[in-house]
């Protein structure tokens, strides 16, 4: 039969065990609670702002003048005089004597053609003389009627074609002698001078090339489908000029003066041609005018036409655009698809003109698995939620450290 002790220990056992290990139960840390994680895609946007816009187009081209004439002698002879301004660059005025050829024989042939006008228009009056004696003599002869040969009328003809041809004479040889004076037909540069002083000319040498400073032009290629942009295809649109003077840029006024018509061939594009007056400021108010610089022929610019203008529209990164559509945060901060209407396209960027409003919040960062309503977060408020969470941390730090000196304290005591 079995003891007391013999039935109480196991109970005793049972109970021990038990109490150690709701012990070490009591002593084990209670798991710590991780905070709730938000999935919520994060994004960064852009405000948008409307406001007109001018749809300009490029171009580029080299300043030439309108007008150029290469000189040539129209009589023979020896030059005799140059005009100091008749040199490489020189400026000249119409009408201004740029060289004389010899005109000592044109001269002589004037003498002798005027000479023969004389002695033709005295045997015309002599024949018209002769003519009328005639006809007074056969009207006392006979009543009947005479005869053109009787009054002399062929012979009459015939003085008076002389007195034609002398008067011809007379004028070619005027013109021969005004043609030794080789003047500037217009306001002009001096390209080039072929001719030195002596030198013998024949007709149709070169003499020398102008450029006519009153009018500049410039051919701006334009691609056919840039046209469209422009109002009226470009005709009197205004033109900015942009080149180099003496190391600096500068601006130039200009407008569309026409059109060429065609397509360029090789290039396959349009040309429109800008013209400049007074290229070389040499009108008196814009010698005035110190801010503007002259342009000079043979320069590279880059030209800007002012195309059509919109009421209302924005430019935008090109990459946004998706099948016509951007995206943007609503309101209640969920993505929102636009159809936008893209009048066209700027390097990197395009216009746009409808379908975005004013302080519309447009997104500019990518997103992984984008659908129309998702709900999405702002980096700038996820941006405040850690400032704000900031300050809670160091509070706990600072009473940790409170706690943990105390416990030390205590241990010292």
């Amino acid at each position: 039969m079995a003891s007391k002790r013999q039935i109480i220990a196991p109970f005793v056992i049972i109970i021990s065990g038990v109490l150690i290990m709701y012990g070490l139960s009591s002593m084990k840390k209670p798991p710590e609670e991780k905070e709730k994680v938000d999935n919520t895609p994060i994004v960064a946007v852009e405000t948008v702002t409307l406001s007109p816009m001018t749809l300009n187009v490029s171009s580029y081209g080299i300043v030439k003048p309108k007008y150029e004439t290469e000189l040539v002698a129209q009589v023979t002879g020896q030059v005799v005089e140059l005009a100091e301004a008749f040199v490489r660059g020189g400026f000249v005025k119409k009408g201004q004597l740029l060289a004389r050829i010899d005109p000592s024989d044109y001269q002589a042939a004037l003498m002798d053609a005027q000479a023969n006008l004389a002695s033709a228009r005295a045997a015309f009056k002599t024949e018209l003389a002769q003519g009328k004696v005639a006809e007074t003599e056969w009207q006392r002869i006979t009543n009947v009627a005479p005869t053109e040969l009787s009054l002399r009328k062929p012979q009459l003809a015939q003085e008076l074609a002389r007195v034609k041809a002398a008067q011809a004479s007379v004028l070619r040889a005027k013109r021969n002698l005004e043609r030794t004076e080789i003047k500037a037909p217009y306001d002009a540069m001096l390209d080039s001078r072929k001719i030195g002083l002596g030198s013998f000319v024949s007709m149709g040498s070169p003499i020398g090339k102008l450029l006519g400073t009153a009018v500049a032009e410039v051919r701006l290629p334009v691609a056919d489908n840039q046209l469209q942009f422009l109002t009226n295809q470009g005709n009197n649109a205004q033109v900015t000029l942009v080149g180099n003077f003496a190391g600096e840029k500068v601006q130039w006024q200009a407008n569309i003066a026409r059109g060429e018509g065609v397509i360029d061939s090789t290039s396959r594009m349009s040309y429109l041609v800008a013209q400049i007056d007074d290229p070389y400021l040499l009108k008196a108010s814009a010698k005035n005018n110190q801010t503007i610089k002259p342009l000079r022929f043979g320069s590279y610019v880059n030209a800007q036409i002012d195309g059509k203008s919109l009421t209302s529209a924005t430019l935008i990164p090109r990459y946004l655009v998706v099948e016509g559509k951007v995206p943007t945060l609503d309101h209640d901060s969920k993505l929102h698809y636009v159809a936008v209407n893209i009048v066209r396209q700027e390097g990197a960027n395009v216009v746009v003109s409808k379908g975005l409003f004013e302080g519309d919040r447009l997104i500019v960062s990518a997103l992984d698995y984008p659908v129309d309503g998702m709900k999405l977060a702002l980096l700038s408020d996820e941006k405040e939620s850690i400032t704000e969470k900031e300050p809670a941390t160091e509070e706990n730090s600072n009473d940790e450290v409170a706690e943990s000196s105390t416990q030390v304290a205590s241990v010292e005591d």
